[in-house]
């Protein structure tokens, strides 16, 4: 089930209004039954492998908790296994559904390299949605347990509950135990009807409405045409199509999270902010402290630090950001591309902490104020460069057609398309254009304002006739200018498929 369907938009005020009547000892209960018919709505044998997710976990954890009461630690060794054992029956569901036909055909490819016939099979699955964010989200809790940062979870509805909570279930945000979990143990304190919550909450799902519907999914037109059509293009369109895919994937995931928050938030949930302005960043490094911040931190916490970090030399700490950054890449789907898209990134990181100190010294002897917002403005622009051009990587089909795409951005450079009109053919016609840059004006406004406040903050802090007009006026825009409706067919969220 889609945010963006008209199955949600029934299934969603259902399951509110339901929550917000029956006894609150039962919430929990409803929760969880919604949860699992949000998901089984797509797939419903793949509910099985969400199950045994949460059933090893649960296990494993509570084992662990058990043994982490021994104040000697005689028992390191079986709290150990127990977390091999749980870290591995869930990774191990994870390569076979989403890596397995890749390591297939890596392998194969080497073997026909040197000559020899293929010999490693492939399997027919169909990726389950979301499996890597409820692996992550529950792959954390344990490692959490076993490292004493959070109790195990002793009443297993409620964890599982806490595994696959639907509106953050298939595309985040990867909620902690911390965080989440403990609000699910104290969900019968939540007050049922609390008018500023509940508007506050629908104001950030409108908002990510807005973007998904009216921004990326127009986007996705243009992004579209030319991606399919780049071996025939200029060097301008192929630049615009990159821009465009920037903003396209930005207002296609943020939505999501966007909706996911609100409607969570509506319920008396709190979830962790996926997105904080990150083209705005002004490195690539502040980057990543602005996009998918929940996966960012978590494989800071469970892959870099535990490689040693930064702790063990420069060398060291160079080869876990590379590490840290290809698996990330990798975590995002069973294709090269996105291992070099990781690379990039590492790279990108590599280098700029090298260069930090030279460029320090460099605008010191040439009197660069670097505290001026006109350099800051400079810095997020080349750094949107930066990740827009490693964006290539990430949407093109092979590595191959992503280093012939950027090849020709620089080779068939054609300054007559400024004027001859060519441009105008990409894909939409000139009104849905006109649409589409208004609503990237209106987002690029919104974020400038969501530097200091939440868009639900902002309209909080106004006059009390401004947030209903406001909410009104995107209302209005989504339903005239959003695709959507019974013969639509909605367009996938683009990291269901991570």
């Amino acid at each position: 089930m889609q945010f963006n369907s008209l199955h949600f938009l029934i299934f969603f005020p259902v399951v509110l209004l339901i929550y917000l009547v029956i006894p609150a000892k039962v919430r929990y209960i409803w929760l969880l039954l919604a949860s699992y018919y949000f998901y089984m709505s797509w797939n419903p044998v793949y509910a099985l492998l969400i199950a045994f997710s949460t059933v090893i976990t649960y296990l494993c954890s509570l084992g662990i908790g058990m043994l982490n009461t021994d104040p000697r630690d005689r028992n390191r060794r079986l709290r150990r296994a127990m977390l091999i054992i749980g870290l591995a029956g869930n990774l191990l569901v994870l390569f076979v559904f989403k890596y397995f036909n890749f390591a297939s055909d890596s392998v194969n490819a080497v073997l026909k390299g040197f000559g020899y016939s293929p010999i490693a099979p492939k399997v027919d699955f169909v990726l389950p949605v979301g499996i890597s964010f409820y692996t992550f989200q529950a792959l954390g809790y344990m490692i959490d347990v076993y490292r004493g940062d959070t109790p195990a979870e002793k009443n297993p509805l409620r964890y599982a509950l806490f595994v696959s909570f639907f509106p953050q279930l298939v595309a985040g945000p990867i909620e902690r135990s911390g965080n989440l979990l403990s609000q699910l143990k104290n969900v019968e304190k939540i007050k049922p009807f609390d008018y500023e919550r509940i508007i506050k909450g629908f104001s950030v799902m409108l908002w990510g409405y807005f973007m998904k519907v009216v921004v990326a999914d127009r986007a996705a037109v243009i992004v579209n045409h030319v991606f399919d059509n780049w071996w025939h293009l200029d060097s301008l369109a192929l630049v615009l199509g990159t821009v465009f895919f920037a903003v396209q994937i930005y207002c296609d995931f943020a939505g999501y999270s966007a909706v996911a928050v609100g409607a969570a938030g509506v319920m008396g949930f709190t979830l962790t902010d996926n997105f904080k302005t990150p083209y705005f960043a002004v490195s690539v490094r502040d980057f990543w402290r602005r996009w998918h911040i929940t996966l960012s931190t978590w494989f800071r916490d469970y892959v870099y630090i535990p490689l040693g970090g930064n702790r063990r030399g420069k060398a060291r700490k160079y080869l876990n950001m590379m590490l840290t950054q290809l698996l990330s890449g990798l975590w995002h789907g069973a294709n090269w591309t996105y291992v070099v898209w990781g690379g990039i990134h590492g790279l990108y990181q590599v280098a700029g902490d090298i260069t930090r100190r030279p460029k320090e010294r460099l605008c010191r002897r040439f009197g660069v104020d670097t505290g001026a917002k006109s350099f800051r403005v400079l810095k997020a622009a080349v750094t949107f460069c930066l990740v827009d051009l490693a964006w290539i990587f990430f949407r093109a089909p092979s590595i191959s057609v992503a280093c012939m795409y950027i090849a020709r951005i620089f080779t068939h450079i054609d300054p007559w398309n400024l004027t001859n009109g060519s441009l105008a053919d990409l894909g939409m016609d000139g009104r849905e254009l006109n649409i589409l840059l208004i609503s990237v004006a209106a987002l690029f406004v919104v974020d400038l304002l969501q530097k200091k406040r939440r868009f639900d903050s902002l309209l909080e802090n106004q006059n009390v006739w401004f947030r209903p007009v406001v909410l009104l006026v995107i209302a209005f825009v989504i339903i005239i200018f959003g695709a959507y409706g019974l013969s639509f067919d909605p367009q996938q969220f683009i990291y269901f498929q991570f």
